[in-house]
């Protein structure tokens, strides 16, 4: 977080730049076994963890940035592989899958009666979904545009696509989609968009060991004419293990991007091809021209997760060498790490002992956190998702610093360094005078 401090003399605008460090925080989860997912909600203002331990966990958020356990419970019969978050529209709403085969619809009451439950919240069960005759390894909900759907991804090879005809009653839901990839799938990412030119698309990686050819990330996309989910493109070059895959936020853009985790970070550009739109649409899926822009190897290990930031200008990665690695692409597309933090939040330091790319580390509290929270054996890393008409509120300390944004591709500054800004020299004309005065 940065404050600006404009001083005009003589045709030039000095920028005082006060960069705030923040304090890396550790969370004491008291989960019995390894913690496999965290989850933001929608406002970036409560978390769900999940482990081996079969368990989930409600965190909630304090006025003075402290995380406090609100809900624990026993979910499932095996390992939580993750858990995720409705958007609030939909009410406090969590999905979890696990080894037991099976994934869980959860949502939070308020006690409304006049005994000692008054006021209280609590966490029902509202169903369970058995279709999976394997391991459920991911579970998502659609974008909100498209209504409270869910879909989950098994050790099968079947992608599950439920809907809730009524949102009000949860113990209700459809299975409206079973589209099978042919491979054991290990995770799967909606494509934010709600643009009418992209129809509802989701990618699904698969960390299949027993096929060592061919693409293991599978991009689908819905035909409005069939009312069915067809594959449009497979990412050959992807013949490693994916373990995560994330769409990033689409803010206007004619083309998707999709960050990879598998032995490396990869990033990939997915164009429609436009000229077999109107061919494709009525006969099957949009044409896809697939690039690959950026491939890092930096982590020298397993990549473990990959999150954007809500305005999708940076990405973290995860991996088991023990770091969370900031990438971010400059005016001219070219991807680079603009900094590195160790599993306690810290900053990794260079052999000088100066912290490397420390400009990138500002306002990472909550992230650091995060990564904490997870255990440095799995690799875990996530941004908090945010309400962007709630930024110039008291949790826009949440947003991705300037620094972050407009000074990663230039040198560290230095706390009240001031910067020039050379203004017009041409004399301001005064503003005309109002009728009538």
């Amino acid at each position: 977080m940065c404050r600006t401090d404009r001083v005009p003399t003589a045709g030039i605008l000095w920028l005082a730049l006060v960069v705030i460090m923040f304090v890396a925080r550790s969370i004491a989860a008291d989960h019995k076994d390894l913690i496999h997912d965290v989850s933001y909600d929608f406002h970036g203002r409560r978390m769900a963890t999940c482990s081996s331990d079969q368990s989930v966990k409600v965190w909630d958020r304090s006025e003075n940035g402290e995380w406090h356990c609100t809900a624990s419970w026993k979910t499932h019969s095996g390992s939580v592989w993750r858990v995720t978050w409705a958007h609030p529209e939909f009410g406090q709403v969590l999905a979890s899958c696990s080894f037991d085969r099976t994934a869980a619809v959860w949502e939070e009451i308020v006690g409304e009666s006049n005994d000692k439950q008054r006021g209280l919240s609590h966490w029902i069960k509202r169903t369970t979904l058995v279709d999976s005759r394997t391991s459920v390894t991911d579970v998502k909900f659609a974008p909100k545009h498209m209504g409270l759907m869910l879909t989950t991804c098994s050790a099968d090879g079947v992608v599950r696509i439920y809907e809730a005809p009524d949102v009000m009653n949860l113990s209700q839901w459809s299975l409206q989609h079973e589209i099978s990839c042919k491979l054991s799938c290990s995770c799967i990412s909606w494509n934010p968009s709600s643009s009418r030119a992209h129809p509802p698309m989701f990618a699904v990686g698969s960390d299949d060991s027993n096929v060592t050819y061919g693409g293991k990330v599978q991009i689908y996309e819905y035909n409005e004419n069939t009312r069915k989910y067809a594959k449009a493109e497979t990412l050959m070059t992807v013949t490693d293990a994916v373990h995560d895959i994330a769409f990033a936020p689409n803010l206007g853009r004619s083309f998707h991007v999709l960050a990879i985790a598998t032995k490396d970070v990869r990033i990939f550009k997915l164009v429609p091809m436009r000229s077999d739109r109107k061919e494709s649409t009525s006969t099957g899926p949009t044409k896809l021209e697939v690039q690959i822009v950026a491939q890092f190897d930096n982590h020298n290990s397993q990549v473990w997760r990959v999150s954007w930031n809500i305005t999708s200008t940076l990405l973290a990665s995860s991996g088991d060498d023990g770091c969370v690695r900031l990438w971010k692409a400059n005016y001219m597309d070219n991807w680079k790490c603009t900094g590195i933090l160790k599993g306690d939040g810290s900053p990794l330091t260079s052999s000088s002992g100066q912290p490397t790319a420390m400009s990138t580390i500002v306002g990472s509290s909550v992230q650091t956190s995060q990564n904490a929270l997870n255990g440095m054996s799995a690799g875990r890393y996530f941004f908090p998702p945010l309400d962007p008409p709630r930024a110039g509120t008291r949790y826009g300390h949440l947003l991705p610093p300037s620094s972050l944004i407009e000074h990663c591709d230039a040198e560290p500054i230095q706390p009240q360094q001031a910067l020039p800004y050379r203004l017009s020299s041409r004399a301001l004309l005064p503003l005309p005078e109002a009728e009538g005065q």
